[in-house]
């Protein structure tokens, strides 16, 4: 019995610092626009030209798209604005003042991880702004070896890793500083 409690709590105690990692792809930070991602699927309408219009686009890995009389365009790393750009002068050596709308149907690049001492650790889609608070209600909640105190939020910010302590009883609490800190798409 004394060996299972000093296990547990030993585990308890580990797990403390890894409560929470989170991992997103940040967004543009100087214009807070989506950036597109490998596994991203677009749509990609050409006014006038159906058979320049795809439904599903798949952004593959390597972070390009296949698209008619285009072949592979570069796709990863833009905004859909920057994208219907690229296509558009693409498309002008084909077609005369090609008017391009490209939209993101499923964000699939865009995920975050919860470990530690959650009832469902593992890999979620991130489809909206969340907080730490969310999150840790998708994933169930805690379970009862969690620590609510030492909470570890990392994230990617302007292609750098940062890392975030956040108090979960402070954010429960609604303490600002807490608050900003627990947001997990900035």
């Amino acid at each position: 019995m004394v060996k299972s409690y000093a296990f547990k709590l030993v585990l308890a105690i580990f797990l403390i610092i890894t409560v929470m990692v989170v991992a997103v792809h940040a967004q543009n930070p100087r214009s807070g626009n989506y950036l597109i991602g490998a596994g991203d699927m677009l749509e990609i309408v050409t006014w006038k030209e159906p058979e320049l219009s795809r439904e599903e686009v798949l952004v593959r890995i390597d972070g390009y798209i296949s698209f008619p009389l285009l072949n592979d365009a570069k796709a990863a790393g833009l905004t859909t604005a920057e994208l219907t750009k690229n296509i558009q002068n693409s498309l002008k050596d084909f077609i005369a003042n090609p008017v391009v709308t490209v939209t993101v149907r499923s964000p699939a690049s865009k995920r975050f991880y919860i470990l530690g001492e959650v009832v469902n650790t593992g890999e979620y889609p991130l489809i909206k702004r969340l907080t730490v608070l969310q999150a840790f209600a998708i994933a169930g909640g805690f379970t009862e070896w969690a620590s609510k105190k030492e909470i570890i939020l990392m994230r990617q910010e302007g292609g750098q890793e940062k890392i975030y302590r956040v108090n979960y009883r402070d954010i429960v609490k609604g303490k600002t500083e807490a608050v900003v800190a627990a947001q997990i798409a900035a």
